[in-house]
């Protein structure tokens, strides 16, 4: 008795009347949650991409959608005359190529390399590139300002020293693998339907080696810490990403080593805001200086500065010192130091002091405080 097959719309989660590019969307997205590379080991999800495989097959051409629509999965009866499909199978790796290689559908990559290989690709000769890294490093705001060297350890899969990299013994011959004639895939059929799966044996090389080394067991690659130096341009910023190239994982049979990523986190500084290559300091100031003026010392990235606080000068007020802020990492130049005033009321007066300022409070008229007239003066317009 013949099993009953699921709707092939309920397959790819789309209403009978989804667009094409609705269709080819789902499968996209559910190709890449069932695939066998992100479910090891996983037979009810290499039976759903299976699944999706054969569902996209039938709805992805017009005229074997037309034909399913009519028919339902008789449509595909080989029994059944004027039905069916003109024979091949269908890759469920097309899709992807065609859409993330700019449509040309060959010679691009392919999404999987991305989400299931950290960046892996294969070369004509069956090498296959090797992972890229990601290494998160914190420093401090005057390293990212000044710029800096670090060493860093970064434990990763290197090439096997014992055989170089070829995973066999010395002496050992490598051959074609008879499992997949050399061609790295098999066909899985289903039906009248039959896809590509990376061969169990050769694990996709379409090779095997006579006698595996003993020391990284076949694979070519062992796993090992690294010290690499990474140097760190002044001005970078949290976010940043250097790129270490060579330094990820070592490439298998023969492929080209990935890339290292060091993602920058600078550490907030106790005096300093930084706002893109500007940088933002609150400096504060006595009463007696905001209202008589006079010459401060402020930091800097490069040390003191002095700049003139003109008399009057209200808490909030802001002096530019171009050129002393950050530089900017792609070397167009610097940004600036924004010194904001900050004028601290006076606390913990004693007797004396609070004697001498009720005698300069009644010395005091409208004319001293100008701001404080104003506001008040609008005040009563707005309750009038």
């Amino acid at each position: 008795m013949a099993t009953s097959k699921r709707d092939y719309y309920e397959i790819l989660g789309v209403e009978r009347t989804a667009t094409a590019e609705e269709i080819k969307k789902s499968y996209r997205k559910l190709a890449v949650k069932y695939h066998p590379d992100k479910n090891p080991g996983d037979k009810q999800a290499e039976e759903q991409f299976k699944e999706l495989g054969e569902a996209y097959e039938a709805l992805s051409d017009p005229q074997t959608r037309a034909a399913y629509d009519q028919h339902g999965h008789a449509a595909f009866d080989p029994r059944r005359r004027g039905f069916g499909h003109g024979g091949g199978f269908h890759d469920p790796f097309d899709i992807f190529r065609e859409v993330f290689a700019g449509g040309g559908g060959s010679g691009g990559g392919s999404i999987f390399e991305d989400l299931f290989g950290g960046g892996q690709q294969r070369d004509p000769s069956g090498g296959q590139r090797g992972a890229d890294l990601r290494y998160d490093m914190e420093i401090s705001f005057m390293e990212a300002a000044r710029g800096t060297e670090k060493e860093i350890a970064v434990t990763k899969l290197d090439q096997c020293e014992v055989c170089q990299g070829s995973g066999a013994e010395k002496g050992s011959s490598i051959k074609a693998c008879a499992t997949c004639g050399g061609r790295g895939q098999v066909l899985m059929s289903r039906g009248i339907f039959s896809i590509a799966q990376t061969c169990p044996r050769c694990q996709g090389a379409g090779k095997v080696v006579e006698k595996p080394c003993k020391n990284c067991r076949g694979a070519g690659r062992t796993e090992r810490q690294t010290k690499i130096k990474i140097k760190i341009p002044a001005g970078v910023d949290t976010g940043s990403r250097l790129r270490s190239s060579g330094n990820g994982e070592a490439g298998v049979r023969g492929g080209s080593p990935g890339d290292l990523y060091v993602i920058i986190h600078v550490k907030p500084h106790e005096i300093f805001v930084r706002e893109g290559d500007d940088l933002i300091c609150d400096v504060p100031l006595s009463f007696v200086q905001a209202t008589l003026g006079a010459d401060i010392e402020v930091p800097s990235l490069e040390g003191k500065l002095q700049i003139k606080v003109p008399p009057g000068t209200q808490s909030g007020t802001i002096f530019r010192l171009k050129g002393k802020g950050m530089k900017n990492v792609q070397g167009y130049g610097y940004g600036d130091l924004h010194v904001r005033a900050a004028v601290e009321v006076p606390t913990k007066l004693n007797g004396a002091q609070k004697q001498k300022l009720q005698e300069f409070a009644a010395l005091c008229d409208e004319s001293v405080n100008p701001i404080s007239k104003s506001f008040f003066d609008k005040a009563k317009n707005l309750f009038r």
